[in-house]
């Protein structure tokens, strides 16, 4: 049988669950799983294989002593290239295929996961996961809506599992270094920071009821989420720009940015937001705004401020995204791996390259960045040492784009409690806080 055809047959197969741990003898489960060395590496499933998940693998395929024991996803096909990039990429033995990650779940040899599905999965994955016993590496934002972020908050310090979110910019040598320099008085005091993302992103139509395609269960990818029909412009990325599923520029790629803005300025929660913006570009079904301004006022006299456009990429300070500090001495330029640092007479007085020949990839990660992050996730669970993207610290960051955009949908600036992070005096605001479920499938601690 040539490859094709045989990766044909694996599709198949996995579109119907049966390489999923429930289509398998308790015979022939038990010789795959007692043919891992038990407790000699960590083994880990990685959850939602479809685009982010793939590095995931890519970056847990360099780390000694980890092994790619599952591969998840709902999608058939992803899964099929999910499991052949896993091989490729050094995995001694095919991790195990499976639709349903809940099955894998079930396995007392797993470790860990590392989810990388949409918005709207990311809290009650990692939650269950939790409770399941594994650690979690969580791919941004980590929750759909803050009551998620709070849950998870909870959730980490009442089943004291490692929870590493994928902020891996934190990780990166030249942001670290250029959070010394600010937090040494490289210029000063810090009291403003500009974050911002730009892109060309292209119209989504109109999408048109239709069948479920026959390698996706959109059933199990809609999962807490309530049921909606399936429409032809939704899957894979789009849901990003649909409230029920997604939410929006600001969370998807903001969260970096205004995470590394907060940590400049050494600022929790702020005390007021206001948001304003639009769908400028097209007239399509994209609900989140592909034009979005976002102020954040702290105590302490701090302002960030976060500029973002899905549609028009014209670069700020000579690069598609980043961040600026401006302090009474003078502006730190954060652009990826790479600042620059300028007097106030707008002289360079420093300037820092990359640390990496590999060109980072302006809409992502680069693929060399990502390693160390899972590295220090893995130390996290040996020996206990500190997470660099610990989730109840990266909350405060995520719950500033939440609140960004809850201030965009209702149209008006909001109080923000600076020990809690709520928003105070706004009943309706307050109503979009959560979400409703699909009954059945509500999170629960």
């Amino acid at each position: 049988m040539s490859h094709s055809s045989k990766r044909r047959e694996i599709i198949k197969a996995l579109g119907t669950g049966a390489l999923g741990l429930g289509a398998l003898s308790p015979a022939f489960s038990f010789n795959i799983l007692s043919s891992y060395p038990l407790k000699a590496n960590h083994r880990i499933a990685v959850i939602g294989v479809n685009s982010r998940g793939l590095q995931h693998i890519q970056a847990l395929a360099k780390i000694p002593n980890v092994t790619i024991a599952y591969v998840c996803d709902v999608d058939a096909k992803a899964l099929a290239n999910g499991i052949d990039l896993a091989v490729k990429s050094g995995s001694v033995k095919a991790p195990i295929g499976i639709k349903d990650f809940r099955k894998a779940l079930e396995d007392p040899t797993l470790d860990a996961v590392s989810i990388a599905m949409p918005d709207h999965w990311h809290t009650p994955a990692a939650l269950w996961a939790m409770q399941a016993g594994k650690h979690v590496y969580l791919e941004k934002p980590g929750s759909h809506n803050p009551a998620e972020a709070e849950l998870l908050v909870d959730a980490t310090k009442k089943y004291g599992k490692v929870v590493q979110m994928g902020n891996q910019r934190r990780s990166w040598p030249r942001v670290q270094e250029a959070m010394q320099e600010l937090h040494s008085g490289a210029i000063g005091r810090v009291y403003y920071a500009r974050a911002w993302y730009t892109n060309t992103r292209k119209s989504i139509g109109h999408g048109k009821l239709s069948p479920t395609p026959e390698w996706l269960d959109f059933e199990l990818w809609q999962g807490p989420a309530p049921r909606k029909d399936f429409r032809d412009n939704l899957i894979h990325y789009n849901w990003h720009w649909f409230w029920h599923w997604g939410t929006g520029e600001i969370v998807n790629n903001g969260v970096h940015f205004l995470d590394l803005a907060r940590w400049g300025l050494q600022v929790e929660y702020p005390k007021s937001v206001y948001s304003s913006g639009g769908r400028y570009q097209f007239e399509d079904d994209w609900e989140t705004p592909d034009t979005q301004i976002a102020s954040y006022q702290f105590e302490g006299g701090k302002t960030i401020l976060w500029e973002g456009r899905s549609c028009n990429a014209r670069d700020i300070n000579g690069m598609g995204s980043g961040v600026s500090f401006h302090g009474e001495n003078g502006t730190l330029e954060l652009l990826n791996n790479s600042y620059k640092i300028f007097d106030n007479g707008n002289t360079l007085v420093k300037s820092a390259e990359p640390t990496s020949n590999i060109v980072v990839n302006q809409q992502g990660a680069g693929f060399d960045m990502d390693v160390d992050h899972f590295q220090n996730f893995i130390d996290a669970i040996d020996n206990g040492k500190s997470l660099i993207s610990p989730y109840p610290e990266i909350k405060k960051s995520v719950l500033m784009c939440h609140l960004g955009n809850i201030s965009y949908r209702t149209g008006r600036a909001l109080d923000i409690n600076t020990q809690t992070g709520r928003i105070e005096r706004d009943v309706d605001a307050m109503k979009l806080w959560g979400r409703e479920y699909q009954p059945g499938w509500e999170p629960k601690l």
